[in-house]
């Protein structure tokens, strides 16, 4: 019985860091919104090795959790509020980044191991990737003033219910391990959120268009790899916990 007890409380734990993971990823994103770049493919190529590289660590050492979480968090705000972009300050909070998503991915991976949640969600995470795109680069989907006010709108509503999920949770007033994200509603939700990091990537995408047809210094192309990784790291979040919620978790 002790250790179903101590097994739940883990469980409920985790459960509350990934609501507060998705409170400060929809944060970052209500900011990194506004930004415009022309993005370098060796920019990324770099930052995203460097995540990578980060999620391995901590795949391989959960316990650096808390370091990870706390030390991206800061370096997101700190990347944010900067007037000028910093390849160096970028990178680490990629590596930080890195180290909490495999930290968390290994947790999940654990609560449900038959699952292989995590491969899942790493290409659930391309697939809708690689889709935004070519919704984005066909025309099929038009970046209107129109569509960014609503993207903002919808992220800014999706921030308000993440955080109240968070109280409820907090407060004791749902016994779901994801509060009011368990269940049917959860699956809703969640896809919900799915969709829209897929149209804040299409944002993220008409961003970096306008940013080469207006001619910005090279040097802002960090501030555009730094936009796609908060995004994809919102994403890659978000189907995780879906895929949690699918299994029963």
């Amino acid at each position: 019985m002790a250790v179903n007890v101590g097994y739940a409380a883990r469980r409920n734990e985790r459960a509350l860091l990934n609501d507060l993971a998705s409170v400060v990823q929809s944060c970052l994103m209500v900011f990194v919104c506004a930004t415009v770049a022309d993005a370098q493919p060796a920019d990324v190529a770099v930052t995203f090795a460097v995540l990578l590289a980060g999620a391995v660590l901590g795949w391989q050492v959960p316990g650096l959790f808390w370091i990870g979480f706390i030390v991206g968090m800061v370096l997101a705000f700190v990347n944010i509020f900067k007037r000028e972009p910093s390849p160096a300050l970028i990178l680490a909070y990629a590596g930080f980044e890195g180290i909490f998503l495999g930290a968390i991915s290994k947790t999940v991976e654990n609560l449900v191991p038959q699952a292989n949640i995590v491969p899942q969600a790493v290409i659930g995470t391309m697939g809708v990737f690689a889709v935004s795109l070519w919704l984005y680069k066909s025309g099929r989907v038009r970046v209107t003033p129109k569509f960014q006010r609503t993207v903002l709108m919808a992220l800014g509503g999706y921030l308000v219910f993440v955080i109240f999920n968070l109280i409820a949770q907090l407060a004791g007033w749902s016994d779901g391990m994801f509060g009011f994200r368990s269940g049917t509603l959860g699956i809703v939700i969640g896809l919900f959120a799915i969709a829209l990091a897929a149209f804040v990537l299409m944002l993220d995408f008409d961003f970096i268009d306008k940013g080469v047809q207006q001619g910005i210094p090279a040097k802002y192309a960090w501030t555009a790899v730094f936009g796609l990784t908060v995004t994809l790291v919102w994403l890659y979040i978000e189907m995780l916990r879906l895929l949690a919620i699918l299994q029963g978790e």
